[in-house]
């Protein structure tokens, strides 16, 4: 595949210590370093220091970076990461090179003390702030350097701050036309993204605040997503949230249709968190049994934060002859959560019935937290309808990606 204008300028101008590609997603920003910029930056190693690649998690960096390196080079030249006594590695076009996760601070300590020759980073905004300080001091040959791609985040992120700094940096800006995707493709992220903070950052590829409506899509036109009488249901599972203090508990029960095509809620519960254990499974008892005569409910998934009252529901399901399913939410990060379900708005794929009135208003109501500048996240001080959203969330979050990645079939 020939590299675009934008990819050729990033191979004649990345010579500084530190160099960036920000913006749009699927815009390019990666496969210039998978084709040309990683190759060309290990076969010039001097050994006087490590070879670093880093990314969220060795998971994302796998999936991201290495799996497609493997498929574009082959093994013999991008090899398999293995653990060893020093760590993870990888034999990539004849040097050893460290693979690392990077999400956490804990992992400041594979690098404390090391020296770095040439260091590769991929989604550098969801690091760890005090894994890039550690790099900043590890990065101490004469001829190191930095590659590095990411989204943007919110204009106070600490890496923004970097970026705008006086460092030696090079930094390009992508938008999502400066990549090759098929123009079908290019608008249909558009419009997955409309109206919410990521159309900015991963169409425009800007560094922007979230602010205001977290669902802006649902409460600027909640009749696109309300209605009467759900489709046909293919299957049902239920997630259940615990109330704590002046929060509630919140079930629902989300539908799939064929396909999976379409999320549709289709019942709820939300009660005060005062009620006690016994009136909480017998409530749960009766919302199940409500569903299960409507539709196929196999599933159910709790906040694993309270496996006391887990036990409790699985107590009152057995001893009512339930058959049902009952397990530990997996508790996706918030943000990827939220950025599923407005991409699944976006593409027309999710709907609620009309007497959700509980799962409505949370959906309306739920704001970003304009006090937290750094980061996004949701308002969650009681003012608002947390408990419903994430029943809602815990009940189809394990099915993010391949609800995605079944939104864009060609």
């Amino acid at each position: 595949m020939p590299l675009t204008v934008k990819q050729r300028e990033y191979l004649q101008s990345a010579h500084h210590r530190w160099n960036f590609k920000t913006g749009a997603t699927g815009s390019g920003k990666s496969f210039v370093d998978m084709a040309a910029t990683i190759p060309k930056r290990l076969l010039s190693l001097r050994g006087e220091g490590l070879a670093v690649l880093m990314g969220n998690t060795q998971g994302t960096l796998e999936r991201n970076i290495l799996s497609p390196m493997r498929e574009m080079w082959g093994e013999n030249l991008v090899g398999p990461i293995r653990t060893g006594a020093n760590g993870s590695t990888a034999r990539m076009f004849g040097r050893t090179v460290y693979i690392m996760g990077a999400d956490n601070k804990k992992h400041v300590a594979r690098i404390q003390g090391a020296t770095i020759e040439y260091a590769y980073g991929d989604e550098v905004a969801t690091w760890s702030e005090a894994m890039f300080q550690m790099l900043k001091s590890r990065l101490r040959c004469a001829h190191s350097h930095f590659d590095g791609t990411c989204n943007p985040e919110g204009p106070k992120h600490w890496l923004k701050q970097f970026l705008d700094s006086g460092a030696d940096i090079y930094h390009q800006h992508y938008v999502i036309e400066d990549g090759t995707l098929p123009a079908r493709r290019v608008e249909e992220l558009k419009q997955e993204y409309a109206g919410t903070v990521y159309y900015q950052r991963y169409i425009l590829g800007l560094w922007v605040a979230a602010e205001g409506a977290v669902y802006r899509l649902f409460s600027d036109n909640p009749g696109r997503y309300i209605i009467p009488t759900p489709p046909p249901i293919a299957r049902a599972v239920i997630g259940v949230d615990f109330g704590g203090g002046t929060s509630s508990h919140a079930f629902c029960c989300m539908g799939y249709t064929a396909g999976m095509d379409q999320l549709v809620v289709l019942d709820e519960y939300r009660e005060q968190a005062a009620l006690t254990p016994d009136r909480l499974c017998r409530d749960f008892v009766d919302f199940v049994r409500r569903c299960q005569r409507r539709w196929l409910v196999t599933d159910v998934y709790c906040d694993s934060a309270e496996q006391t009252l887990i036990g409790g529901l699985r107590k009152a399901a057995i001893d009512a002859r339930l058959p049902i399913a009952i397990g530990n939410a997996r508790k996706v990060a918030i943000n990827d959560r939220i950025r599923a379900l407005c991409i699944l708005m976006g593409a027309d794929r999710f709907k609620v019935i009309s007497t959700c009135r509980h799962t409505i208003d949370a959906l309306q109501g739920a704001v970003w937290d304009a006090k937290r500048l750094i980061e996004d996240v949701r308002l969650d001080d009681g003012t608002t309808n947390i408990d419903s959203l994430d029943a809602l969330e815990y009940a189809f979050e394990r099915d993010i990606p391949t609800l995605i990645q079944l939104g864009r079939r060609p």
